[in-house]
């Protein structure tokens, strides 16, 4: 089995990379593999704290085990998903709020791959990554919106060469706490994970770029909206970008915006607020619209994806001075 290796995996080290992707071994399985010379890449022997590069290939030799055991098979999830566009090449859908984008040692079954599997089966049939057919991006669990979903190997590399070339064009809309202090702005920075929490990233040292424009939708006493235009597609960017700033996102829990955050208002205020954003059970992100280039056209394609109608009503009480 080949998996390659996308921008997004850049700089992760193999037995990671691949404790992520073969979710039925454990990290200790994994090293064994690679000290075995069971898993080459690009044809080579490869040490276990390995860097990886994009477009790396990383061969299992499926000879030594069973075919169930080293690619086990997905399951399809009926779940609703609206489809904003599809030809042959790709899909385009609207990712609902709660869901992962793929596979995990704790959730193999409900997630995203298995939504876009069950929907665009026979599609996906050719799709170079068997264990994450149709990603090539991701959002995250709680971010909703516009996502790209490639269906074969030349369109996922087409793709996959428009993200690492950073020619693919988002626009997002956070929901913020806060009053902020600048219409708009730039942010570049180096994020790179949190040693406290494993879970976060943090501005650092080391790690990767992370570039992003920002613009005010809409300035509030309490709530702002802010529209975003991220030039690099590092995890939870934006996300950090708020919450160092000053202006967490709404119920990011994980980066300062959780709901607790209610008890630095006046009880008046907070049975207000609380009104409003009890309903929804995540945080206020959504990946509004996105451009690139088709992979077989050339043409240039323009996508974008409502928010769900939680989102949205926060989105207009905000811009229209209710709260």
């Amino acid at each position: 089995m080949r998996i390659s290796v996308s921008s997004s995996d850049e700089l992760i080290r193999l037995d990671n990379f691949l404790s992520s992707r073969l979710i039925q071994f454990s990290r200790s399985k994994i090293q064994k593999l690679i000290l075995n010379g069971n898993i080459t890449v690009n044809n080579k022997s490869a040490k276990k704290n390995l860097k990886l590069s994009y477009g790396d290939k990383i061969e299992i030799d499926e000879n030594s085990f069973e075919l169930s055991e080293i690619s086990p098979s997905l399951k399809k999830w009926d779940y609703p998903l609206e489809v904003i566009y599809s030809d042959n090449s790709f899909a385009i859908i609207n990712k609902p709020l709660g869901i992962i984008s793929h596979p995990t040692t704790n959730n193999k079954d409900k997630t995203l791959v298995n939504i876009i599997l069950n929907r665009f089966e026979k599609e996906l049939s050719n799709h170079p990554d068997p264990l994450r057919p149709g990603i090539v991006h991701r959002l995250d669990k709680d971010t909703t919106g516009v996502m790209i979903i490639p269906f074969n190997e030349h369109a996922h590399w087409k793709i996959a060469d428009q993200f690492k070339n950073r020619e693919v064009q988002k626009e997002y809309i956070a929901l913020t706490w806060g009053e902020w202090t600048e219409n708009e702005g730039k942010i570049d920075n180096i994020l790179s994970r949190s040693k406290k929490n494993p879970l976060k990233f943090q501005s650092s040292q080391k790690g990767k770029n992370a570039k992003s424009k920002f613009k005010l939708l809409k300035n509030g006493r309490y709530f702002s909206a802010v529209n975003f235009y991220p030039n690099t597609g590092r995890t939870h960017q934006i996300r950090v970008h708020c919450s160092e700033l000053g202006f967490p996102i709404i119920g990011d829990d994980l980066y300062g915006g959780g709901i607790n955050k209610l008890n630095e208002y006046l009880p008046e205020v907070q049975k207000k607020m609380n009104k409003v954003i009890e309903q929804n059970s995540g945080h206020y992100l959504h990946a509004a619209r996105i451009s690139f280039t088709h992979p077989d056209t050339k043409k240039k394609m323009i996508f974008e994806a409502e928010p769900n109608e939680y989102f949205t009503n926060l989105l207009n009480l905000i811009v229209n001075n209710e709260i």
